[in-house]
C-alpha cells in the first residue's frame, strides 16, 4: 500500500479519536471556532472526510486523464467565497446532516467506515483513479487522499480549538504531505517571495500567506 494511503488511515484514526472525545459531545450544540458552524456540524464535516472516500471509490470513472493535485484546486468554487455563498451553505448543511443523529451515532458511523476503508484501500490498484462528480473531474486516488489528509489536519485543529482540547499531534508521514500541499497552494496564490519570507524573514513577512 502506498505511503499516502497508509498516512490517510493514520489520520482517519486520529480524527475518530478526536470525534470520540467527551468534550465534543459536551459542546455539541455550541458554536464552533468556525463562523456559522456549530460543533456538531463541524464534527460531521470532519467525519465526512471518511465518508467521502467511500463515495468516490463507488463512483464510475469516465474516460480521460486525471487532473493534477494543484489543478484540482484551481477551479474550486469555495475558495474565497463569502460564508453565505451557496457552496459554503451546502458544506455546512452536509456537516449538519452527517451529525443529525448525535455524537455517539456519528462516532459509530465513522468507526464503521474506518474499518471498511482499512480493508478497501490496500486492495486498490496503484494507479487507481477516482471521479469527483461535483467537479466534475478525476484525480488519482493518492492525490484525492492527499486532499483528505489536508482536510483532516485542518479541521481537527478547528474542532479541537472549538471544544478546548489539544490539537492532535499528527506524525510526520501525515503532516509532511499536508504542509507540502498548503505551501504549494500558498506559493501559487501569493508567489514564492511571500512564502519564503513568511517562513524565514519575519521583518519582511507578508500579513497573509494562507493557501485559500
Amino acid at each position: 500500500m502506498s505511503p499516502i494511503r497508509t498516512a490517510y488511515l493514520t489520520a482517519a484514526r486520529s480524527a475518530l479519536d478526536l470525534l470520540a472525545d467527551p468534550a465534543v459531545a459536551a459542546r455539541w450544540d455550541e458554536p464552533s471556532a468556525l463562523a456559522e458552524f456549530g460543533v456538531g456540524g463541524l464534527a460531521g464535516h470532519l467525519a465526512g472526510q471518511l465518508f467521502q472516500v467511500s463515495t468516490v471509490l463507488a463512483e464510475p470513472v469516465p474516460p480521460g486523464e486525471p487532473v493534477g493535485l494543484l489543478d484540482h484546486y484551481a477551479p474550486a468554487r469555495w475558495i474565497g467565497t463569502p460564508l453565505d455563498d451557496e457552496i459554503n451553505v451546502g458544506i455546512r448543511r452536509a456537516g449538519d446532516e452527517a451529525a443529525a443523529d448525535g455524537p455517539a451515532a456519528l462516532v459509530d458511523r465513522a468507526a464503521a467506515m474506518l474499518r471498511e476503508l482499512t480493508e478497501a484501500l490496500p486492495a486498490q490498484p496503484a494507479d487507481r483513479v477516482v471521479h469527483l462528480a461535483r467537479g466534475p473531474w478525476s484525480l488519482t486516488l493518492d492525490d484525492y487522499l492527499t486532499t483528505r489528509l489536508m482536510e483532516i489536519a485542518v479541521h481537527s485543529d478547528d474542532l479541537a480549538v472549538s471544544v478546548g482540547v489539544p490539537t492532535p499531534d499528527l506524525p510526520a508521514e501525515v503532516l509532511d504531505p499536508v504542509l507540502s500541499l498548503l505551501a504549494r497552494l500558498a506559493v501559487r496564490r501569493h508567489g514564492q517571495p511571500a512564502v519564503l519570507r513568511a517562513l524565514s524573514r519575519a521583518e519582511r513577512a507578508p500579513a497573509d500567506i494562507t493557501a485559500f
